[in-house]
């Protein structure tokens, strides 16, 4: 069944939806929520909340790309969990590491408003970065720092050292962090 096909059984209230949607994309969603809780079982919770919110969520909204849809309510999902197991000294991921990889390349704000349009600006420059990047760059950049993967995950993936998959992150940190205060981002 088609993405689309799926949206619409959302708007009718249809339960058929969620079975579709399970179908289809929970591979997908599982494999985001466990590259950042690094759990089976509080990844499999995740997918099950992750379909709770878009029943919730269509309508209103009507996602025109329903997999980025449902990869980004994963991953918010995911990360919420893993902030409240961390702040339960329950263990971690691999997230607080490639977040404090990139925290040298983006800063937050303190106010809510504000911090939303530069998430959005953010966002932005970030894809222009990643569209201009050759696409085997993108990927380890994307597996890092969306997926969460592990650098022994990406080198085994790709078949690089793990050594090579580091310095092409580190330059790809460099790089973007040299795009982001061109466009005018205070680091």
């Amino acid at each position: 069944m088609g993405d689309d096909e799926i949206v619409e059984l959302f708007w009718k209230r249809s339960e058929a939806a969620l079975t579709e949607t399970e179908r289809k994309y929970s591979k997908y969603c599982h494999s985001i929520a466990f590259g950042i809780l690094r759990c089976k079982e509080d990844a499999e919770e995740c997918v099950n909340d992750t379909l709770a919110r878009v029943w919730n969520a269509i309508p209103p909204a009507r996602p025109s790309v329903l997999r980025t849809f449902l990869g980004k309510i994963t991953r918010n999902l995911a990360l919420n969990a893993l902030e409240k197991m961390s702040a339960e000294k329950r263990g971690l991921g691999q997230v607080p590491l490639t977040l404090s990889e990139l925290d040298e390349c983006v800063s937050g704000s303190d106010f809510e408003a504000e911090r939303h349009i530069e998430e959005e600006n953010i966002t932005q420059a970030v894809n222009g970065f990643l569209s201009k990047l050759d696409p085997d760059k993108q990927k380890v950049f994307v597996r890092r720092y969306w997926y969460a993967s592990s650098i022994e995950e990406i080198a085994g993936d790709y078949g690089m050292s793990e050594s090579k998959v580091k310095s092409i992150l580190f330059r790809l940190r460099k790089k973007l962090k040299r795009e982001l205060e061109k466009e005018g981002f205070s680091l």
